[in-house]
């Protein structure tokens, strides 16, 4: 009899049980799926990207940026949609060894089935993004490839130094896609300027097979500038159990050696649970990974972890993170992880411990565990939140069901989403691995911006609400107008201008407000 697993997507958590939670969006609208990068050579510079809304627009990643280790933090900026009629979403962010920092998402349309999955580069840590570079088309397979795109950079300063990966699988957004299904591999080597052709990850004796539509590849680059991603397969001629494969490359892609991490009948069937995993790298041991999953070895949802000191030939058994007791029927999901240069390794998830209800649909916290390199066990389990979060149903949809975490010299930086005031929106958080909450100050919050321009990019007409307009200019990349009124136009009729970069300038009694705007062909 065949059996599935059931390997959605997903990630992040983080907080303290002393001190406030702080809000970095605190949108009146979705907020979700934040992404955190911290400059490897500069660690008081920190990214944090995430999906949200602008009022009557499609989804938008929006970022902010601090460069005093998370005191304070840069207005909202956010990244233009290629093409009006998309919306972008699964935002993933890497820094490379000279401070640029890439940001990959997908820009789509489910109607059509058109889009693709996009990265963009900040030269200016952050603050701006260039013009997104397309990594692999929605039409490029029949399976339209272009769903978590994960992205990770070689830092290593070896041979490869610098090439960016990305990993995709085929979404579920689109319905269904008939097999056979496979994750996907792409990499660029001149900066993310292009990307070279995709490839399967996945290949014969290896195959993520017929039966899991979403084979999400979990990818990282160790110290010495090896490739490693994890994918799940169910083909019964490769085993009879469904299995995690790893598939490693020491040539930037060009070759694969492929290993099985482990294989199992359980399957985590309940399908509101983030039943995402990941893989990540000891910066200290280029032979070193660590893999976290969830699985019902003990009859409900816990957090498990192997790990691997062989370049992922070899895994151990598996390790239970969560110490609640064994076989409560509580649900842990939402795992995420990170380890600092020194080896540290730190763990945290969605706990519902001290939720009054064995099911996903109950309040739940932030926990965590912490491992010294060198230790041969994590330490007792501690409340990273500062608050237990009532269930919302929005929790049931896509879009919210993501954190992220980034350990720095046993300096825990986290972000996430949740719901504790009737709203999805980011928090943020600093502190010591003990629990200590370290001095940080409120980031600035996010309000509903009082300018709205929209569809951005545009073809021809743009939407313009706002109030007290005394005048509204537009000009062109080298500073020269092309348009000006002195009209509170709701519209404007922009078809003469040539496609191109543009910034508009909406002067009022009360502020001036500058924005980038697109004009597509």
């Amino acid at each position: 009899m065949k059996k599935s697993l059931i390997f959605i997507v997903t990630f992040f958590m983080f907080l303290s049980a002393f001190g406030q939670d702080q809000n970095i969006s605190e949108g009146n609208i979705f907020d979700g799926e934040p992404n955190i990068a911290i400059n490897p050579v500069n660690t008081q510079h920190l990214v944090v990207a995430w999906m949200g809304y602008f009022p009557l627009t499609k989804i938008f990643i929006k970022t902010k940026v601090s460069f005093d280790g998370g005191q304070t933090w840069s207005s909202l900026n956010y990244v233009p949609h290629t093409n009006a009629t998309y919306g972008s979403a699964d935002v993933s962010l890497a820094f490379d060894n000279s401070g640029n920092v890439f940001l990959s998402f997908i820009d789509f349309d489910k109607d059509t089935q058109e889009g693709a999955v996009f990265v963009t580069k900040s030269t200016d840590g952050g603050l701006t993004w260039g013009n997104p570079t397309e990594v692999i088309n929605a039409n490029a397979d029949t399976q339209k490839p272009v769903d978590r795109p994960w992205i990770s950079i070689d830092n290593s300063g070896g041979t490869y130094d610098g090439t960016i990966y990305v990993t995709s699988m085929p979404p579920k957004v689109f319905g269904y896609l008939p097999p056979p299904y496979h994750p996907y591999f792409i990499k660029s080597t001149d900066g993310g300027q292009n990307f070279e052709s995709w490839r399967y990850l996945d290949t014969v004796n290896w195959l993520a097979g017929n039966i899991i539509p979403q084979p999400m590849p979990t990818n990282c680059v160790s110290s010495d500038g090896t490739f490693y991603a994890v994918y799940p397969s169910y083909v019964y001629s490769q085993n009879p159990l469904a299995q995690f494969i790893i598939a490693s490359s020491e040539d930037a892609g060009n070759s694969f050696l492929y290993h099985t991490v482990f294989s199992s009948s359980e399957s985590v069937t309940d399908t509101l649970v983030k039943a995402g995993y990941l893989l990540r790298s000891d910066p200290s041991d280029a032979q070193h990974l660590a893999f976290l999953y969830l699985s019902i070895t003990f009859g409900d949802i816990d957090v498990f972890m192997r790990e691997t000191y062989d370049k992922g030939m070899t895994w151990s058994d598996e390790i239970r993170l969560n110490d609640d007791p064994v076989g409560n029927n509580k649900i842990q999901d939402l795992l995420w992880a990170d380890f600092d240069t020194d080896g540290d390794l730190i763990a945290t998830w969605r706990d519902r411990r001290n939720g009054n209800d064995i099911t996903y649909t109950t309040a739940s916290e932030i926990w965590g565990t912490f491992r010294k390199n060198g230790q041969s066990s994590f330490s007792d389990n501690f409340k990273i939140g500062d608050t237990l979060v009532p269930y919302d149903t929005i929790l049931a949809y896509a879009g919210n069901d993501f954190m992220c975490t980034k350990l720095v010299n046993d300096t825990l930086n986290a972000v996430w989403g949740d719901t504790r005031d009737g709203k999805l929106n980011i928090w943020f958080k600093q502190l010591a691995v003990d629990g200590t909450l370290l001095n940080i100050k409120k980031i600035s919050s996010e309000d509903i911006p009082k300018n709205e321009i929209y569809p951005n990019p545009f073809t021809s007409v743009i939407n313009i609400k706002t109030k007290d307009v005394k005048k509204i200019v537009i000009y062109n990349q080298k500073g020269k107008q092309v348009f000006a009124t002195q009209n509170q136009l709701k519209k404007i009729n922009l078809d003469f201008l040539p496609s191109g970069i543009y910034f508009i300038k909406i002067i009022s009694n009360s502020e001036n407000y500058r924005q980038k705007i697109i004009k597509l062909k």
